[in-house]
């Protein structure tokens, strides 16, 4: 991965937990973007590689990635590589002396750990190879526990479990740095969540997310479908301002059945609020409210730094809006009282992402983006059928497969411009504007995939049971 900046900079390599790989490169361009940087992968580079090497970086710069990233395990300065172990003692022998100088010194203390990818090695032959680097000038003295530095040989066995070689694809060696933050994933699993329900965001990519949209300290970030606030969460963790609404007033308000087995009812602090006392980022928590995400509420002007949502499939749960099919009737003259509409209509999924892309030109800042996630019947999917907008530019698309015919992509988009009134026009005459109608099938395509696979699953045990009368 090729990075440009001046020759001062050190080589560095970054291990990246094997999850979510889709969503790996996203995350790192958005947090070196943070600092002002930029990643352009080289031509030798692999996205689904669990080792990335970076140039053209200072350690301020990969320990700022490392402080965020859920996507990456660990990072180090690459003092050597090779395809082989005469290729790495190659490769260590002619690293500058100077730079391995500071971490080498008699009076500090070290350790070397080995790590292999895809492939699990005995005791005796990772002792073999650490004393195998015998060359490099270690003068400090060995402490497991709690060494001054730690060093790290790493040995790729490539991607395939079944396929294992007897030696590695490639070897590494480097300084540590820092590790990620993948502690998060823990920490804030939704299973130790005081406030949740049938769609709480998963931890790890609610973190993602919050990632992709460049989240930051003293940012606006609102939700226009909140949920149970795991976005929120995940927002306020990096220090911005939170907030969101939901058309659901039990999930707003705390109130009605638990989603927790051996639980019926929500107790009495089951609430947005709650969830963000209890990983102590209340004082980010501004507000959340019941509203319809098709009814205009907010003033005009670009509002937020970041909307991140995940809108409702009608899986889990319901795509809906207020309003009424029947015939509105007016109001007789004399009347005084608020007008009110207590009921609910369909909100097709293609009108939701327009009415989400057109709030986001209007309401964003200048470069401020949108990430949000987007249903996909994968038999049928193209790239023509991500919403766009003239004045938001797609930056990147990224998928999760949820079944063999299901899937959901992490769209994230940034405001290049500010909307006009030609916008509206030109969202009418070019058809990359025009919302796509297949979104609104999702949901019976859906339950016709799973239909399928039971009947499948029903045909066989019919033929068992015929088979064995």
């Amino acid at each position: 991965m090729a990075l440009h900046c001046g020759k001062t900079c050190r080589r560095y390599l970054l291990h990246l937990a094997h999850d979510n790989v889709d969503f790996r490169l996203p995350e790192l361009k958005a947090l070196l973007a943070l600092r002002g940087r930029q990643c352009d992968p080289s031509e030798t580079f692999s996205e689904k590689s669990p080792f990335w090497r970076l140039h053209g970086l200072s350690e301020e710069d990969v320990q700022s990635v490392m402080s965020r990233t859920v996507c990456a395990k660990s990072v180090f300065e690459l003092w050597g590589h090779g395809r082989t172990a005469a290729e790495l003692k190659s490769s260590l022998l002619e690293y500058p002396t100077e730079k391995m100088t500071p971490f080498l010194q008699e009076e500090s203390t070290y350790k070397i750990n080995v790590y292999t990818f895809n492939k699990t090695l005995l005791f005796k032959d990772r002792i073999e190879k650490i004393d195998a680097l015998g060359y490099l000038p270690f003068k400090g003295r060995v402490s497991l526990k709690d060494p001054d530095h730690i060093f790290c040989l790493l040995e790729d066995y490539g991607l395939d479990p079944n396929d294992i070689p007897e030696e590695p694809f490639h070897i590494y060696f480097g300084r540590w740095i820092a590790d990620g933050q993948r502690e998060l994933i823990r920490s804030h699993s939704v299973k130790k969540r005081h406030f949740i329900g049938n769609t709480s965001m998963d931890a790890g990519l609610s973190f993602i997310m919050a990632n992709h949209a460049k989240v930051k300290a003293h940012d606006l970030v609102y939700d226009p479908f909140v949920g149970t606030g795991s976005l929120l969460v995940a927002c306020s963790h990096f220090g911005a301002y939170v907030c969101g609404t939901d058309i659901d007033y039990n999930t707003i308000h705390g109130v009605g059945k638990a989603s927790r087995k051996n639980q019926k009812w929500r107790g009495p602090d089951e609430n947005i609020r709650a969830n963000l006392r209890q990983y102590g980022t209340e004082g980010l928590y501004v507000d959340v409210m019941v509203s319809d995400a098709s009814k205009p509420v907010w003033r005009n002007g670009a509002l937020f730094d970041a909307i991140i949502t995940d809108p409702p499939y009608g899986i889990r749960e319901s795509t809906r809006r207020t309003g009424s099919h029947k015939e509105i009737m007016s109001p007789p003259e004399d009347f005084s009282g608020e007008s009110h509409v207590p009921v609910s209509m369909a909100y097709h999924l293609s009108d939701i992402f327009a009415d989400l892309l057109n709030f986001a030109a209007h309401h964003l800042v200048m470069g401020g983006r949108l990430v949000y996630w987007l249903p996909i019947y994968r038999p049928e999917y193209c790239e023509e059928m991500v919403p766009l907008h003239p004045c938001l530019s797609l930056v990147s698309n990224c998928e999760q497969t949820l079944s063999s015919h299901t899937s959901r992509r992490l769209i994230t988009m940034e405001k290049i411009k500010e909307p006009e009134k030609s916008d509206v026009l030109a969202q009418l005459a070019d058809p990359r504007f025009s919302p796509y109608q297949g979104h609104n099938s999702f949901r019976e395509k859906y339950f016709s995939g799973i239909t399928k696979k039971n009947g499948k699953g029903s045909e066989r045990t019919a033929t068992t049971e015929s088979d064995g009368s």
